[in-house]
Order: structure tokens, then sequence, then C-alpha cells
């Protein structure tokens, strides 16, 4: 397993490098007093790291940008380490796996890198691809998603699976800013299960989905029903 560690603080640097020096899978161990350094060493390096560990508050730019910013480099997994519990919510709309409050234990540690190389150890999904709830999904089976408070909600008729992000965020991803297409302030559609359009006097419009469930497309929504159109 390949680490990156970003933080500020020396000593903060140096007890994770002792405690990551008993983990007889760490290979590589890299890093950085701060974000624009950290991204720098990502991009320098020949492969990414597999987890990178990350404070919040910090010169340059604070880990949950930064956060943002590796998984794009091709970091694999992201665990904040910090002293600040007002960020937890935020860090997990970014999918981090895990949120480290200091001081943690030598064992609250263990436990985050146990999921990490779980996670790890699944094959990156191809292009078109998403790992929800263990399960390597097929992003063009999906109709539509929603927003469901912390999560978004992936509906493969007839069942649906949670994954943890905003709606906002999921529409940023790789991938899915090209399959789903926003219709209202709560969901997004993929156009491709899309079999008739309804409009509505009142500038609305109702999408009746392959499926046969019906999605409300809203007023401010209405300029891409012409993006819609089966």
């Amino acid at each position: 397993m390949r680490v990156l560690i970003v933080d500020d603080e020396p000593a903060a640097r140096a007890r994770l490098r002792r405690l990551l020096a008993a983990e007889a899978d760490v290979a590589e161990l890299h890093e950085a007093p701060d974000a624009p350094a950290a991204l720098a060493l990502v991009h320098a390096l020949a492969v990414p790291p597999d987890l990178a560990l990350l404070d919040i508050e910090m010169p340059g730019g604070n880990g949950v940008q930064l956060a943002a910013a590796l998984r794009e480099a091709g970091v694999r997994c992201v665990v904040f380490s910090t002293a600040h519990a007002e960020h937890a919510l935020q860090a997990f709309e970014l999918a981090a796996l895990d949120y480290l409050l200091k001081p943690y234990t030598a064992e609250r540690l263990a436990a985050a890198l146990a999921r990490a190389r779980e996670l790890i150890a699944r094959p990156a999904a191809p292009p078109g691809e998403w790992w929800v709830e263990g399960e390597r999904l097929r992003l063009a089976d999906v109709q539509w998603i929603s927003a469901a408070d912390n999560y978004v909600e992936l509906h493969l008729p007839p069942r649906s699976l949670l994954e943890r992000a905003t709606l906002a965020d999921a529409l940023q991803r790789p991938g899915w800013a090209a399959r789903f297409l926003r219709v209202h302030r709560s969901h997004a559609v993929n156009p491709a299960h899309v079999r008739r359009i309804e409009r509505l006097p009142s500038g609305e419009a109702v999408l009746m989905l392959a499926c046969g469930a019906t999605l409300r497309v809203s007023r401010g929504h209405r300029a891409v029903l012409d993006q819609l159109a089966p």
C-alpha cells in the first residue's frame, strides 16, 4: 500500500510515520506539509498513492479541497486526520473513507487502514461503472438518482442503492455528469431511460421512464427538456 501523509505539523507527521511503520504492507510512504506540496508530489510520482491521510486546516488550501484534487489525480482512498470535528459532514460528502479526530489511538488508525485495504483490493471500476455498497454497477443501468439526506440514491428498478454524497457532488464525478441530467433540485435522470415527456401548463413537466416511474421536471430546469426528447 502506498500512503501519503499531508499535515503542516511536523509532530503529527512523525507520529503517523511511526504508526504506519508497524504496518507490513505499507510499501511506500510519502509526506507533504501543505496542499500545494502534496499535489506537486502526487503529480511527480509514477503511480499515485493508494491512500492519503489529510489534515483539514493547513496553509495553502484546506484538506477538503485537496481531497477532491487528489481523487482526480488517482488517489483511491482519502482519510481525514484532524482536530476539527466540524468538517466531518463535508468530508463524507466527498466520499472520504474515514475521519480520524485527533488525538486518536493506534487502534482507531488500524481500523481506518483495514477499510482502506478492503477498498484498494477491489479492482478499479472501468469508465462507465462505479462501486456502490460493495457492488460494481454500470451507470447506464441507473435510471435516475435522487437526493436522500447526506446520500444519493441510485435507482435501478426494482431496487435502489445508497452512495454517500450530495446530489451536486455526485454529478461532478467523472462519468456521472455525462450520464445524468439534473431536472429538479432533488433528482437527475438518465436520458436513455426517458420514454415520454408530458409538459404541464405551469411550465413544469413530467417524465415517464422505462420502468414506469415518473419524475417531475421543475420550472427552473425546463430548459433541459429539449435534451430529453426520446
